[in-house]
């Protein structure tokens, strides 16, 4: 809704309109009762139609506005107007950092003073139990005196009534930059925000850290053709180093970025008060604290040398791997076959390892392991050197791999479930008592053994399982099991039976597992 110049919104006399986006649009107004002037954001009216809702976003937004902190927006009334919600707050002169930067770097000084005062503010927010949620460079206002203040506490929240749909994809300001407004939002949402899980602070910790990264370099630190590509770039990429793009940056401040951008939140730093210790660190403040200090010292290596030193060991030793090869091979005489084994070691920890499962590409190995008392599935890149356990896969046995080595298939307390390896919830398929082994093709379908009474099909979708095979109980069949393998069980002989037998299986399976006849 647009408001007239002169008009009257509560006490409040509409100046002029100074700014409209996504959340709504702010003018300037006048409060005569204390002879101020003021900015009012008139929310659009669909927000005050679920009630609850808009009293959870006043509640969260009194708490910001009495936060009274100088990095923050200091709220001072909250009401509705004509069925509208409207924000009065105290009124800015100044610019938006996504203004100030105007796609350059800025010097790296008043980069570390605008990252320093963020920090002070979130931590003030985030002591008080308060989440931003849609922390990016238009919500982040400079002054012209240099006072940087965060703006928009709570508005993401109300902009997903059933939690499901954050209000991220629209800045809350005009801002003229490049097309592509919902990139330019997206690119500063944690990998959890994407996922659907809920948002902590550790959330805005990261949202920081892409922040930062492009006041310092000039560029978004995830950025895709797409905004498909920006999500995956966030879920599973490493933003270029930013001693790449501004050589004169200190490292000490790359590794501060690099560790506001891990994917894990559990590896980023564990509050935003650490995290302003270290950007005080690196401020040159004489009198710097003993524990700012100690938590910049506390920071892992940067992830560019870990990945030298890592991908200098492969190199290594795939050149001594070559150099036995080669000469083995010149060695052995040329009717011999020579045969390739390798050793993977077990997890730390680890007392019991089952079931390895090479991925179709080859790239990846995937087994259970025993650690703890619990047993959960892990992921061995086989270009790496050790193995890493894959979240939400508690009790998991006998995994399988989709064709396109995207999803592990896998057995958990009586249910067959599958989970993208990149990392989300596991999703259950089907139940699934007594399993004894899956195997998933390239159309779709998955094959198990239920109670190794007959060989069962269902949608990699999820659905009922339905049968496919069953014992034969003229030939005496005791199970079916391990449908990968193909394996039948029979009372009298305890073989597979006769040559007609295993080809009426071999092309019974072969009809839902292409790549597997001719066996």
């Amino acid at each position: 809704m647009s408001v007239d110049p002169g008009t009257r919104i509560g006490r409040y006399e509409i100046r002029m309109k100074i700014g409209e986006g996504g959340m709504g649009e702010v003018y300037r107004a006048f409060d005569p009762k204390v002879n101020r002037e003021v900015a009012i954001k008139i929310l659009p009216a669909g927000f005050s139609a679920d009630k609850d809702r808009l009293a959870r976003f006043e509640q969260e937004a009194q708490a910001a506005g009495g936060l009274n902190h100088p990095n923050i927006l200091v709220i001072h009334h909250i009401d509705t107007h004509e069925g509208a919600p409207y924000i009065v707050s105290e009124l800015l002169e100044g610019e938006t950092l996504r203004e100030r930067m105007g796609g350059v770097p800025l010097p790296q000084r008043k980069a570390i003073d605008y990252a320093l005062q963020i920090a002070h503010g979130l931590s003030a927010a985030h002591e008080k139990g308060i989440v931003h949620r849609d922390l990016k460079p238009e919500n982040l206002f400079i002054t012209k005196d240099g006072r940087l203040k965060i703006l928009d506490f709570g508005l993401a929240k109300l902009g997903g009534g059933d939690g499901t749909q954050p209000q991220t994809e629209v800045p809350t300001r005009r801002v003229n930059t490049e097309p592509g407004m919902v990139m330019g939002t997206i690119g500063y949402m944690s990998p959890e925000q994407l996922r659907g899980q809920p948002a902590d602070h550790r959330s805005d910790i990261f949202s920081y850290g892409a922040i930062l990264y492009e006041m310092l370099s000039g560029r978004r630190a995830f950025r895709g053709e797409s905004t498909a590509d920006t999500i995956s770039a966030i879920l599973r990429e490493d933003p270029p180093d930013l001693s790449g793009t501004n050589p004169s940056i200190n490292p000490a401040l790359e590794r501060v970025v690099n560790h506001c951008l891990e994917k894990n939140p559990e590896e980023r730093f564990h509050s935003a008060r650490d995290l302003a210790f270290a950007v005080e660190a690196l401020s040159g403040n004489a009198a710097l604290s003993t524990s700012a200090a100690t938590v910049l010292k506390s920071l892992p290596p940067p992830k560019r040398k870990t990945r030298e030193l890592l991908a200098w060991s492969v190199a290594g030793v795939l050149l001594i791997t070559a150099v036995v090869l080669a000469w083995l091979y010149f060695r052995r005489p040329a009717a011999v076959e020579l045969p390739t084994s390798f050793v993977v070691a077990m997890p730390k920890d680890a007392v019991e390892v089952a079931s390895p499962a090479i991925s179709p590409d080859g790239r990846t190995l995937v087994f259970a392991a025993t650690a703890h008392g619990k047993r959960s599935l892990y992921l061995r890149a086989l270009a790496s050197i050790e193995a890493q356990p894959l979240a939400g896969t508690d009790e998991a046995s006998a995994p399988f791999w989709s064709p396109d080595n995207r999803f592990i298939g896998f057995f958990a307390n009586n249910k067959l479930k599958k989970i993208d390896v990149s990392g989300g919830p596991a999703q259950t398929l089907c139940d699934a008592q007594n399993a004894f082994g899956g195997t998933w093709n390239a159309d779709g379908v998955i094959l198990i053994s239920l109670d190794i009474k007959g060989i069962n099909r269902v949608s990699a979708s999820g659905g009922t399982p339905t049968p496919v095979l069953r014992l034969d109980e003229s030939r005496k069949e005791l199970a079916q099991a391990w449908p990968d393998a193909e394996l039948r069980i029979i009372e009298e002989s305890g073989h597979t039976g006769s040559p007609a037998m295993g080809a009426a299986v071999i092309d019974a399976i072969a009809r839902f597992h292409p790549s597997r006849s001719g066996i």
